[in-house]
């Protein structure tokens, strides 16, 4: 059975330009992933929306793993 939790948190982040290998890794770790559940889920009680909590955590992972982030349109503006 799909999580729909874990599923959704994946699709906003690849939305966010983190690569699905990336996302896999952490997904099929389950320490990883609770970790990054657990601060997804602090993001949107804090008030966030799941865009802004998505953008967060994909600036974050990018600048950990010292990869450049996709360009993007919304980059221009």
């Amino acid at each position: 059975m799909i999580d729909i939790k874990r599923y959704n948190i994946y699709e906003h982040l690849r939305d966010f330009g983190i690569p699905a290998s990336i996302l896999d890794t952490v997904f099929k770790n389950e320490e990883d992933a609770q970790a990054l559940i657990d601060a997804w889920q602090a993001l949107m009680s804090d008030g966030n929306s799941e865009d802004e909590a998505s953008k967060y955590i994909s600036d974050i992972i990018f600048r950990e793993l010292n990869i450049e982030k996709p360009h993007s349109i919304d980059d221009e503006k």
